[in-house]
């Protein structure tokens, strides 16, 4: 039973990370200002300023200034894209089981997303899509952390070594 738990848990979770390719960098957002420089396009395309696009997005919501699909979808998008990478990482990398180590990782794993998404022009590098997918990371971090799921998994290894 432990291994049919372990290869649903791991077909899933290739599963995910094919969404995420699709998502981050096969999306529908095309490419955008194909004619300018790279340098160029990282001026006009980048956004360096903590909480500028969340702050434009919660104000659209309450203003109606735009359709509300798009602060929805950007928000809460980026907010639980990574969410499952806060229970998956640690679960099949053990030695990632501080918090800090946790972060460290994501950080460094959504800055390569940044840079690839604006290198290959597929998207553009936001501050906000970084702090929104860190605290996505890290819900989804503390839901494993959690006790709830810390006592399933001391049970199933108890029932593991009692078979």
């Amino acid at each position: 039973m432990e291994r049919v738990v372990r290869v649903i848990i791991s077909l899933s979770f290739v599963f995910y990370l094919l969404a995420l390719v699709v998502l981050l960098f096969l999306g529908t957002r095309g490419f955008i200002f194909t004619d300018l420089s790279l340098i160029e396009y990282i001026k006009r395309s980048s956004n360096f300023v903590p909480f500028k696009t969340i702050s434009t997005y919660i104000k659209a919501i309450f203003d109606g200034s735009m359709n509300m699909d798009i602060p929805i979808k950007n928000l809460v998008g980026n907010l639980f894209m990574f969410l499952p990478m806060g229970i998956y990482i640690p679960y099949f990398i053990k030695g990632i089981y501080k918090v800090s180590v946790f972060s460290l990782s994501m950080t460094i794993l959504f800055f390569v997303i940044e840079v690839i998404q604006l290198v290959s022009r597929r998207g553009s590098f936001d501050i906000d899509d970084f702090i929104l997918n860190m605290l996505g990371a890290l819900i989804g971090f503390g839901i494993w952390k959690s006790t709830f799921i810390q006592k399933l998994l001391k049970q199933k290894s108890k029932h593991q070594f009692q078979s």
